[in-house]
Formats: structure tokens, sequence, C-alpha cells
């Protein structure tokens, strides 16, 4: 199993994957000097859990996933997946797990760096909220790239997504809990009640399309006459 990850892992991010573990931390120093420079206020446990870690972890997730189908058209070496026993989707879901193995540990250390040099916060709730947004971006890459067989046009199409939680509308979805980048933090005018059922409802609601992506992504992916069509 450790074999099929780590070489599963090198297929995504090269033989020197281990660096895009670590390219997320740029964004950190990044803030870091601003900080310094007093371009910025002091970070609150709110910022942690989106604007210090999230954010980076999600856009390394949206890479990672656009190189698990649409890398393989890209390089012209589809074709040999469905040749594997027992289905080309065995191939995906080891990729996918090393995709997010790797996406762990990169949170795993952005999280450290942020709670020893910027801000304490809840760890647990913080990191599931981090960690559920880099999954549910990474799990969109992937799908997006599959359907529209190139990971440059996945790509965009997740960079576009990425964009929309920026503007007045991802604002709304934040507030009434339907976005991946939902911050308990963030409810300050809700009661205990109300929170539990927003958290409840992101906390599921988002897992349940992780799961619908992953699995409509590769049916749509098994259709070898579909992927390998002009």
């Amino acid at each position: 199993m450790i074999t099929v990850l780590r070489h599963s892992a090198v297929l995504i991010g090269g033989r020197r994957y281990w660096l895009l573990l670590l390219s997320p931390l740029l964004w950190l120093a990044g803030q870091a000097v601003l900080l310094i420079a007093d371009r910025l206020p002091t970070f609150e446990p709110v910022s942690a859990q989106n604007t210090l870690i999230g954010v980076p972890v999600a856009i390394l997730g949206a890479f990672l996933g656009g190189r698990i189908i649409a890398g393989e058209l890209d390089q012209r070496t589809l074709e040999i997946a469905y040749t594997v026993p027992g289905g080309a989707h065995r191939v995906w879901l080891g990729k996918l797990a090393a995709a997010g193995l790797m996406l762990l540990v990169s949170l795993s250390l952005m999280a450290v760096f942020t709670f020893m040099f910027f801000s304490g916060f809840p760890i647990i709730q913080t990191v599931y909220g981090a960690a559920q947004a880099a999954a549910f971006y990474m799990v969109t890459a992937m799908g997006l790239g599959s359907l529209f067989r190139s990971e440059t046009a996945g790509a965009l199409g997740t960079t576009a997504l990425l964009g929309l939680e920026a503007s007045p509308v991802g604002a709304v979805a934040r507030t009434v809990g339907l976005s991946p980048f939902w911050n308990p933090l963030t409810a300050t005018g809700a009661d205990a009640e109300q929170l539990l059922a927003m958290a409840v409802r992101n906390r599921i609601g988002t897992a349940l399309a992780i799961a619908a992506i992953v699995a409509l992504t590769f049916a749509r992916a098994e259709r070898r006459e579909r992927m390998l069509g002009a």
C-alpha cells in the first residue's frame, strides 16, 4: 500500500512531490512579512481556518485534483489505466488517496506554523473546516478536468469557483453555511441551536457533495470511448 501511494504521489507531483507539500508555507511567509511591516493587523483566531490555512491548501488541493485523471489525458497515458485488472478506477483511487494524504501533511504543517506564529485557534474545528474545503476543491478539480478532458480547462473552472468564494455570492453562502469554507467562528449572531444546525448541515452536506462528485467523476471516466474520443 505504501508503495502504491508513493508511486501515485510521484505520478501526481513528480519525483520531488514533497516540495508541493511545502508550497502553501510560502503564503504564511508572505503574511508574516506583511505583518512585520505593519501592513496587516494582528490575526485573530477567526482568520486561521480560511485566511491563513484553508485558501492556500485548497489551491494546492485543486492542483492535485486536476492531475488525477486529466493529467493522464494531457500526458496521453490514460489508455494504459484502462488495462489495469479490476478497472481503471483502482488507479484513480490510489492517486486520490495519495493526493489526500499529501493535503493532510501540508494542512498539518500549515496548522502548526499558524498556531505557533500567528494566532491560537480551536484546533479540531479549524483544521476540519480547512480540510473539508481543500478536499472539496480537490475532487471538484478532478471532476471538472475529467468533464472537460483537460487539466487546464479543469483548473480554469476550479479557479472560477474559488473566485466566486471571494464574491458577494460566496459571502452569502458562507453566512448561511452552504460553502465548504464556512467558519463557525464567523457566526457571531447565532445561538447554540442555530450554530449546531448550521454545522451539521454544512459538514454532512459537504461530505455528501464530495462523495457524489467522486462517484460521478469515476463513472464518467470509466467510459473509455468518451474519454479517449477526439
